[in-house]
């Protein structure tokens, strides 16, 4: 089933660890549970130790979010807050329509710990 509307696809590359307090607060704060965090580990080539020729690897957190057009750019800057972006090494986001969507809903089930 094709969701309603327009949607854009907000992509974020966080520092390890960042982007499970900000899945958080989307759901708590903006009821957003159309969300994931998957890992990511690779080389930078600006880094220090690539001009050493050692391969030092650093993990990212990638999330992403789907949303409405309509509230796309407020999730966005709340996102950009949240994850602290404008920080250096904060990351770096970015946000794209998309043609099309699947609308899905979560079971009902008790928070847990």
């Amino acid at each position: 089933m094709k969701a309603p509307g327009n949607h854009v696809l907000i992509t974020c590359i966080l520092p390890r660890g960042k982007a499970q307090p900000v899945l958080c607060a989307l759901k708590d704060e903006k009821n957003i549970i159309t969300a994931n965090i998957k890992r990511a580990r690779g080389a930078g080539r600006m880094t220090p130790m690539a001009y050493r020729g050692v391969g030092e690897t650093t993990e990212k957190d990638i999330m992403v979010v789907i949303i409405n057009e309509e509230k796309a750019d407020e999730i966005f800057e709340f996102i950009f807050d949240r994850a602290e972006i404008n920080r250096p090494h904060g990351g770096i986001m970015f946000q794209q329509k998309l043609s099309a969507a699947t609308a899905f809903s979560l079971p009902d089930l008790p928070y847990e710990e």
